[in-house]
């Protein structure tokens, strides 16, 4: 009998799909890592399962306990497959820019869903960094994720993530390329290629509102950078500790519509029904495209499913409220 012990046993392994259609203006050979294989649907069932193990053995985290975690949505649902499976309970915590069909699958899953206004500073105790910390403080017997500064989250890509792409392309791999929002991808990532092959060049993408690309580029952080905006998962408007730059040679900022109709044409030309950062790697890539040379490989991770987007980026109404069709 070949079978899994639990469904936390089948993160990982993610398939690598080249692109043919929507990367035909591109000389180099492009795939994406898709992570909508993992059983929560997106790469944060990778690093949800390192930080509560890790969590675990550090005895931060007690039987019949409770995980509270501010959350876009993705990281919430690795951790709740997680807490289903160890017996935990958890209280995600999230803002009101994030879709309804996030907050629909983690109360689905068992998660209590706590919601914040999106068009707050971080400083501000109705944010959700805020209000994530002062529920976790008054919980007993609970245990806050913080993502954005727990170094479990880069070490899980850096153990996974990474040697996954360098031996699915052979170490043959020159460019890779994804969206930044804690950083733990594109830093655990990032961190292994190039200690495997030092000439691979590590792509951030960003978005208008977030202050990545101009503190990345000048050492400043800047408030004025920060805005409201609609694409969802990237971007942040504080400097979590998982973000290394100095593993990250560039950072490309996409507008919004860009990204969201980036993310319907993966669907439609490569049949890859995926989320709204990944249509915002796609629409880098092809901005970046003058740096990608024939006979090289260049590879983009694509972090979650579209079906956490039914309600926006596929749907017609939603877009042309927006203003993006």
């Amino acid at each position: 009998m070949k079978y899994f012990n639990n469904i936390t046993e089948t993160i990982g392994n993610t398939p690598l799909i080249k692109l043919n259609s929507i990367t035909k203006s591109i000389k180099s050979d492009v795939f994406v890592k898709v992570e909508s294989f993992n059983p929560g649907n997106s790469v944060k069932d990778r690093m949800a399962i390192k930080m509560i193990e890790d969590a675990e053995k550090e005895g931060k985290l007690k039987p019949g306990g409770t995980i509270v975690e501010g959350t876009s949505g993705n990281t919430g649902m690795g951790l709740a497959l997680a807490a289903i499976v160890k017996g935990y309970n958890l209280i995600c915590v999230s803002n009101d820019k994030q879709s309804k069909e996030k907050f629909d699958i983690l109360r689905a899953m068992g998660a209590k869903v706590v919601v914040c206004p999106t068009d707050v500073e971080a400083s501000d105790p109705r944010s959700y960094y805020s209000v994530s910390k002062r529920i976790s403080l008054e919980t007993k017997n609970s245990w806050y994720v913080n993502q954005y500064h727990n170094p479990s989250n880069t070490l899980a890509h850096y153990e996974s993530t990474g040697p996954e792409i360098w031996d699915q392309t052979d170490g043959k791999i020159d460019h890779f390329l994804v969206g930044v929002g804690t950083g733990g991808t594109i830093s655990g990532v990032g961190k292994f290629l190039k200690e495997k092959k030092s000439s691979v060049k590590v792509w951030g993408i960003d978005t208008y509102g977030s202050v990545f690309k101009k503190y990345h580029e000048t050492g400043i952080f800047d408030k004025n950078e920060i805005y409201p905006y609609s694409t969802e998962g990237i971007g942040e408007d504080i400097l979590p500790e998982n973000v290394d730059f100095s593993v990250i040679d560039h950072f490309e900022k996409v507008t919004d519509k860009d990204a969201a109709l980036y993310t319907r044409r993966l669907a439609r030309e490569e049949g890859i029904f995926a989320g709204n950062s990944c249509g915002a790697a796609i629409a880098g890539l092809i901005q970046l495209k003058e740096n990608f040379k024939k006979n090289q490989v260049v590879v983009a991770l694509l972090h979650d499913s579209g079906s956490r987007y039914i309600g926006k980026i596929y749907n017609d109404d939603w877009m042309k409220d927006k203003g993006f069709i």
